[in-house]
């Protein structure tokens, strides 16, 4: 039990801690968790008066007495039905709870990983961080379950243990044990012989199942990876038949498979060894109390079969619990495995936020246009891509972003719309402002066509449905007019042209005064993009455009035009396109050493 160590137990408190100490739930959670620690002992109350129950009703069957039998009889059957009841109660609540905590986790983790763009640093920064989406979506769902199943199961052990060990210590004095002629009799007999038995059967478990801790965090692991390389293919279908890359897709997913399949093949080998302890234990448990005591039903006649029966379930309790262990650890390896997962992203989020608090220098304040002082852009290894930049647009201007691949303009974009961590410098726009940003692949979410016109902002107010359908006809899409309640997988219906068409209709919808292009017409021909960029000059004459791009055809759509050199040095500089000499620089050329 290694693993289950210090540093362990300190992060599955730092996860489970502010639940209970510090969210707006925690009232209620503790209310509940109350009433379920009342209805477990309740439990054990009635668990405890049935082993009593079992010597007075077996005596009366030795005895003969049917009267006496009928009424034990009838008092089982009240016992049992109190039991049912405080059970049904007490696995109710449990889930009540359960389902509570884990829409509080949901939402936490949630906000977590989507905030200060968590979740797209995670993906840059290349952490190793697997499956996050499986994390919160089926993880959480395991550890809230299994967190409560073990606490609980470890509190009715507990008191198990403490409300039957002093029966069966009671119950030691009445066996002696016959040798060598002489008659000996140990103190707490039975109790000694459960704890010898119990630890014996742990540590052995413990032996056996440690390497399945890993294993299940390893088949999770593969299965996640497996499921999504099948997820990847679905999204790039249009790719891969055109590639015709189905035989290497299907090769790589029977590699993925393989690895599910050989770490299954583990878990069921080292399983099959566990249960076969496990379960040859659980029936040596059965008859042990009842080997143990017949000294004294058959050499002195000391008990009777109401005795040996009492005996055989007081032992039954204290063995159980003390077992907890031995009869959980399968569960307890599954529930290490969920723990380590989360905790891992847990500590990468928390890697992903101190790399922003430490490298991400731009500061980002207010101005009447969009205004850039000394901007610093850097790679992860340190690498500078743009430096000392110098740059001012001011509404209604449109400026272009030009340079050879790998020279960082998008990564600009990235550092001007405040995701990207790794510069120093300045970077001003106004306030209150929703600039949009327009990728070359635009993100198109799932829904209905609706949906995706309005994205992210929604349906701004005062504007008409019908407006949506101007919109898609004014960029050339008028053929989708009328599906705009239509739930489709649009991004693999429409071509990557078509996408971008509608990436421009979401702009006649939100009207943006500051509005980024990256790329965004690098699958239109010509024409279209002429007409896109001469709607957009023609309905909002206010608005900013900053294109990224590499066509010689976009400089005729913007006034001037910043070219990144690709150096290495994170030189760069702006030429003035108005005046129709784009060799001819406004603000002369900064090179840095």
């Amino acid at each position: 039990m290694r693993q289950f160590n210090r540093d362990f137990f300190r992060d599955l408190w730092k996860m489970a801690r502010p639940y209970w100490r510090e969210s707006e739930e925690r009232p209620l959670a503790w209310g509940v968790s109350a009433l379920i620690v009342f209805l477990n002992l309740f439990m054990v109350f009635i668990s405890y008066r049935i082993t009593e129950w079992y010597a007075v009703f077996w005596n009366a069957l030795q005895r003969f007495d049917a009267p006496a039998a009928w009424t034990q009889l009838a008092i089982f059957v009240g016992l049992a039905t109190v039991y049912i009841v405080a059970a049904v109660l007490q696995t109710f609540f449990t889930q009540m709870l359960e389902i509570r905590w884990r829409r509080w986790l949901t939402y936490h983790y949630l906000d977590d990983w989507l905030a200060r763009g968590t979740y797209y640093h995670m993906q840059v920064l290349g952490d190793g961080t697997d499956n996050p989406d499986q994390r919160i979506s089926e993880d959480l769902a395991s550890f809230t379950s299994q967190t409560l199943n073990i606490v609980i199961g470890l509190l009715s052990s507990v008191t198990t243990l403490f409300a039957f060990i002093f029966m069966l210590w009671e119950l030691s004095s009445q066996i002696t044990i016959p040798w060598d002629g002489q008659i000996f009799r140990i103190p707490g007999y039975l109790v000694w012989a459960a704890l010898i038995y119990s630890v014996f059967g742990t540590l052995v478990t413990a032996w056996i199942g440690r390497p399945l801790i890993q294993l299940n965090f390893n088949q999770e692991r593969f299965q996640a990876d497996f499921r999504f390389s099948m997820m990847r293919l679905r999204e790039n279908s249009e790719s891969v038949a055109l590639y015709g890359g189905e035989s290497e897709e299907r090769q790589h997913f029977l590699r993925r498979f393989a690895e599910v399949y050989a770490n299954f093949w583990r878990i069921i080998w080292r399983s099959m060894r566990l249960n076969w302890w496990t379960s040859g234990y659980g029936q040596a448990a059965i008859i042990f109390p009842i080997l143990v005591s017949l000294p004294a039903y058959f050499v002195n006649r000391a008990i009777g079969i109401g005795g040996l029966q009492q005996i055989a379930s007081a032992f039954s309790q204290v063995q159980g619990a003390l077992s907890f262990i031995v009869s959980s650890y399968a569960m307890l390896a599954n529930w290490h495995a969920v723990v380590d997962r989360l905790r891992f992203f847990h500590q990468s989020m928390e890697e992903v936020r101190q790399i922003q608090d430490h490298h991400y220098r731009i500061v980002r304040g207010e101005s009447d246009h969009l205004e850039v002082h000394g901007l610093n852009v850097r790679l992860p290894d340190g690498r500078v891509l743009v430096r000392g930049l110098e740059l001012s647009v001011r509404p209604g201007e449109h400026f272009l972003v030009m340079g050879p691949s790998g020279s960082g303009k998008s990564t600009l974009v990235r550092a001007l719309a405040g995701i990207w961590p790794f510069g120093e410098g300045s970077v001003g726009l106004p306030q209150g402002e929703h600039p949009l940003f327009l990728p070359q692949r635009p993100y198109l979410p799932m829904g209905s066509l609706r949906d995706v016109l309005v994205y992210p902002y929604g349906l701004p107010d005062g504007r008409r449905e019908d407006e949506l359908r101007e919109a898609l006809s004014d960029v050339g899409m008028a053929s989708l007019a009328d599906s705009l309640e239509e739930q489709k997988l649009w991004s693999h219906i429409l071509s990557l042209g078509e996408q971008q068409r509608l990436a421009f209709a979401r702009i006649l919808v939100h009207r943006p005064r500051w509005l980024f292009l990256d790329e965004a017409t690098s699958a239109l021909d010509e024409p279209a993009e002429e007409n896109l960029y001469r709607l957009i000059a023609d309905r909002f004459p206010g608005t900013a455009v900053i294109s990224v791009g590499h066509r010689s055809s976009l400089l005729r759509y913007h006034q001037e035009c910043l070219r990144l050199l690709g150096d290495g040095e994170g030189s760069w500089r702006i030429e003035d396109v108005a005046s129709g000499d784009s060799n001819t620089p406004v603000w002369g050329t900064l090179s840095h050493a």
